[in-house]
């Protein structure tokens, strides 16, 4: 019997609950001549991924892209299943026995490597841990950070390096308008972080941030920025670059917002922001803990492409922190019996297939892949529809081509079945709605705008008091 008809429909488990998935369901959803089943799991109780633990909680205007997934949630063909874990409570062997294909939508999970001596002195932390613990996530919601530390470097120029130091200088009574978890905004009312300096190894014109996230350090109500005139010059490179008809908007409107900012006086506020190009570090000094960073000074050149690469000059300087984020990359992290290319840090494949390894020529039948895990922690939230299409497009080729995984029991109820079996407590949709709920109602309580769980236990507690008579 042919799958993608209403007695058989095309069943597909996707494997996390971020962006890209939801972009994949979508596509599928959609499709007017397939009838679609998909399944969404998710490791914790609650959907969006980094929508919601990644995104800086003073952005909500971003985190508004949900909306578009509560309407794929809500299509007739959509389950979620929160709260549980692929490798755990359903493996891969599982996904075979219940579906047609599954799509993997996990995302970077862990950051890049500096390599330098030092990194992991207590004070030196991955940026993604202080996103994750700011944000609620209950992965890091016990995390520790010296804020009592006067003076912090910021490794990165990135946008998630924009938004670490931007959390750091905001001032409480900003913070307390947004949905940064409580503890956070207790812990960083209390900070005692006056100097945050962030290094980026490459110059002004090849800064990875965003014209709006530089503009924003700018408009911080405690937090002077300071750009030394020295740290805007271009090079010639970087000039001839700017003035290019090949160079990016997004790059000249940088350079063009920061010379503007380097003009401004100091206001004399009680926290500063100091920006440094041309910079990367080469040890994290301490006895026992972070007391400083040396750093060694680059100069630009272009490679055999005609990029524009730093290399190491032999000028060397340290500045005295007592606290590091890192912020250089993100790295995705192997899933049970699932082929995983550890240099890339994804998921192998070609155009969203799977592949049985890096460079092979066969493909994992029935598998694919979508997102940061498929191609590398690049692009914006919207960057992933395109890639999501992509996926989807090469699945249902597969599913007119019959080349397809045969699943043994192609049924909800048999997935429900096995789940109850293992004693796995499901968060649907609708329950996390309800929890999406009770968040609001805590924030209207305190004058906020949310207040997050940030503990799984805390959550499904919610959950059962909301729902006993």
């Amino acid at each position: 019997m042919a799958i993608g008809t209403p007695s058989q429909p095309l069943r597909v488990a996707i494997i996390g609950s971020g962006p890209s998935g939801f972009y994949a369901a979508d596509h599928l959803l959609k499709q007017k001549d397939v009838s679609v089943e998909v399944d969404m799991f998710e490791k914790l109780p609650t959907p969006f991924g980094l929508v919601r633990g990644g995104v800086a909680p003073d952005h909500q205007k971003i985190k508004s892209v949900t909306r578009n997934y509560e309407r794929v949630a809500a299509k007739s063909g959509f389950r979620f299943y929160g709260n549980v874990m692929f490798g755990r409570d359903m493996t891969y062997a599982d996904m075979t026995q219940f579906y047609h294909a599954v799509i993997y939508a996990v995302g970077a999970q862990s950051d890049r490597s500096l390599n330098i001596a030092g990194e992991d002195l207590p004070g030196s932390h991955a940026a993604t841990a202080f996103v994750g613990w700011y944000n609620g996530h209950p992965e890091y919601r016990d995390f520790q950070f010296d804020l009592s530390q006067e003076s912090v470097a910021v490794i990165g120029v990135g946008n998630v390096a924009m938004d670490v130091a931007r959390i750091l200088a905001r001032s409480e009574r900003e913070l307390r308008e947004t949905d940064i978890a409580d503890y956070a905004l207790d812990a960083l009312a209390r900070s005692r972080v006056r100097e945050i300096h962030i290094f980026g190894r490459r110059g002004p014109a090849q800064a990875a941030f965003t014209n709006p996230e530089i503009k924003e350090l700018g408009e911080l109500e405690e937090a002077d920025l300071i750009i030394e005139n020295d740290e805007i010059t271009l090079d010639e490179i970087s000039q001839k670059y700017i003035e290019s008809p090949d160079a990016d908007k997004k790059d000249v409107k940088n350079v063009q917002i920061m010379r503007e900012l380097s003009e401004r006086p100091p206001q004399g506020k009680r926290k500063r922001l100091y920006l440094h190009f041309l910079a990367s570090p080469t040890a994290i000094n301490g006895e026992g803990c972070v007391e400083s960073i040396t750093l060694v000074r680059n100069e630009l050149y272009l490679d055999e492409r005609g990029g524009i690469r730093p290399r190491a000059t032999d000028q060397t300087y340290t500045v005295p922190v007592g606290l590091v984020f890192r912020s250089v990359g993100y790295l995705g992290v192997p899933l049970p019996d699932v082929p995983f290319y550890d240099r890339w840090g994804i998921i192998p494949n070609d155009r969203g297939r799977v592949l049985t390894a890096h460079g092979a020529d066969q493909q994992l039948t029935g598998n694919y892949v979508v997102g940061w895990i498929k191609r590398g922690p690049s692009g914006i939230i919207g960057t992933n529809k395109p890639d999501a299409v992509e996926t989807v497009e090469q699945l249902l080729d597969d599913m007119r081509g019959d080349a397809l995984n045969q699943p043994q029991t192609a049924a909800r109820d048999a997935v429900d079945a096995h789940l109850s079996a293992k004693g796995v407590r499901v968060v649907t949709f609708a329950d996390w709605q309800t929890i999406d709920r009770i968040e609001q109602e805590r924030g209207a309580a305190v004058g906020r705008s949310r207040l997050k769980f940030s503990r799984v236990e805390d959550m499904l507690a919610a959950l059962d008091g909301a729902t006993t008579p």
